[in-house]
């Protein structure tokens, strides 16, 4: 991967990290599915990635410095995948493009659910961010509010699936 990007342009600079599609699904799962092991990443991908696909986004994302591997990990051990900082700060442009293509493109009631939901409640997003910057850096939130944030997104999605048809 290249270290600087084509030009100055702050958009070009993000896309050229995150403007695959694959990518930003690697991403998603990390952090709205806690996924955190390629074999994990690999399976319950909704979308139907390729393990070779898989392994050189995740290479893609720990040389952008969005996910760290753990370096405990040997061949034909389970890596684990942390998200860093500039990987957790993804989060609010997951949110914009959820919310463009609840607008713009056609979903489903069950996996629109996360979208709409962040899309409503942006303190949600910054609750979110914290409760990652826990799970992956181990920095305690200053505040934690009664349910965690990951948790109203998991039961708004149960509901949102036994509503379903």
């Amino acid at each position: 991967m290249r270290e600087e990007p084509r030009s100055g342009c702050a958009i070009n600079a993000a896309v050229e990290v995150l403007g695959d599609p694959w990518t930003l699904i690697v991403l998603r799962d990390v952090i709205f599915g806690g996924r955190r092991h390629f074999r994990d990443l690999l399976t319950r991908n909704e979308e139907g990635i390729a393990s070779n696909i898989l392994a050189g986004r995740l290479r893609k994302l720990v040389a952008a410095g969005l996910l760290t591997r753990d370096d405990a990990a040997r061949r034909g051990q389970r890596a684990t995948y942390t998200l860093t900082e500039a990987g957790i700060q993804t989060l609010p442009v997951m949110v914009a493009l959820g919310a463009w293509g609840l607008r713009h493109r056609p979903t489903t009631p069950e996996l629109a659910v996360r979208a709409r939901i962040l899309a409503d409640s942006p303190h949600l997003v910054g609750d979110l961010m914290d409760e990652l910057r826990e799970i992956h850096l181990g920095v305690t939130p200053e505040s934690r509010s009664s349910l965690a944030a990951s948790e109203q997104l998991r039961q708004a999605y149960e509901a949102a699936r036994s509503q379903a048809p």
